[in-house]
């Protein structure tokens, strides 16, 4: 037996977004080598680079269909692995039409490729990486709520301004919220960081409704005992800044009128805070009884 003996059949499973134009991306790859009764099969399961692609993908239905691929693959793969493919060597081809059926829907196979191999497992990762996944790159790391808050709380030990920061829930007549960041001068100050640092303009907006809706729930507690402000982190993504500000108008519209403050705005709040922190300990100062006070 020699080091490439063998033979296998592969054919590409390609996602067409416009029939007319044959915009495709391949996302899947299935493989058969029927000396050892062996199908392996994979389709995407991280999906950055095809909405880069087409922004317009309904990803809750792509998803979907990529999972049925993979119930698809796993049925026929144990009647190989049976003998119960009917007479003829099976092929990649005849696998595939049984997972998914030749039709005019968006996903489509290739033609098939052949060759040898020596380590079917090797060839079909490289294979899958050559097809699939030779143009992907890492998702850019995205700020997240914490990475807002950060510079925050570092700004403030930075200037000496210690504020015992607890937890605070506001509960409406509806629902509640739970706030991480809140301290009490008088009333209570909230903090609440919100990264608008999100992969597309859809998940910029409906994380801003998403919030919205959360502070009309509990609007009547805010409106009563609470001062809130969100902190306000923007897109990496030059191109998402006009969601980013959609995003900002949405919040802003709130009826329970929540201050808005952006990152870049961080350096005067960081001031506001150290002057509002000062000047309730010089009251506190200011109304302690001394050794003199006292009978």
């Amino acid at each position: 037996m020699t080091a490439l003996s063998e033979a296998y059949s592969y054919i590409v499973l390609r996602y067409v977004h416009d029939v007319v134009s044959g915009e495709c991306v391949n996302v899947g790859l299935v493989l058969v080598a029927p000396g050892q009764a062996r199908l392996l099969a994979r389709t995407r399961t991280t999906f950055g680079r095809i909405r880069q692609m087409f922004p317009d993908l309904h990803v809750p239905a792509f998803k979907e269909a990529m999972a049925a691929i993979g119930r698809g693959a796993d049925s026929v793969r144990l009647r190989l692995e049976a003998g119960d493919l009917g007479t003829g060597s099976p092929n990649a081809l005849l696998c595939g039409r049984m997972i998914l059926p030749d039709d005019d829907s968006s996903l489509q196979w290739s033609e098939m490729g052949a060759g040898l191999s020596g380590d079917i497992d090797q060839t079909f990762a490289d294979l899958y990486r050559r097809f699939v996944t030779r143009h992907d790159r890492a998702a850019p790391r995205r700020k997240q709520d914490e990475d807002i808050w950060r510079p925050l709380r570092l700004g403030l030990q930075q200037r000496g301004v210690d504020i015992p920061f607890e937890r605070k829930i506001v509960t409406g007549k509806t629902d509640s919220i739970a706030f991480e960041h809140a301290w009490k001068n008088g009333r209570w100050h909230v903090y609440e960081p919100v990264s608008l640092d999100l992969a597309d303009a859809e998940g910029i907006r409906e994380k801003a409704r998403r919030w919205r809706g959360h502070l009309s729930a509990v609007e009547d507690g805010l409106r009563e005992e609470v001062n809130l402000l969100l902190l306000l982190g923007r897109p990496g993504d030059e191109s998402l800044l006009e969601a980013y500000r959609n995003g900002v108008d949405i919040l802003r519209g709130s009826s329970c009128a929540p201050r808005i403050v952006e990152e870049n705005e961080l350096g005067h709040l960081l001031a506001e805070i150290e002057d509002d922190v000062r000047l309730h300990q010089s009251a506190s100062n200011a109304v302690r009884p001394t050794a003199l006070d006292l009978p």
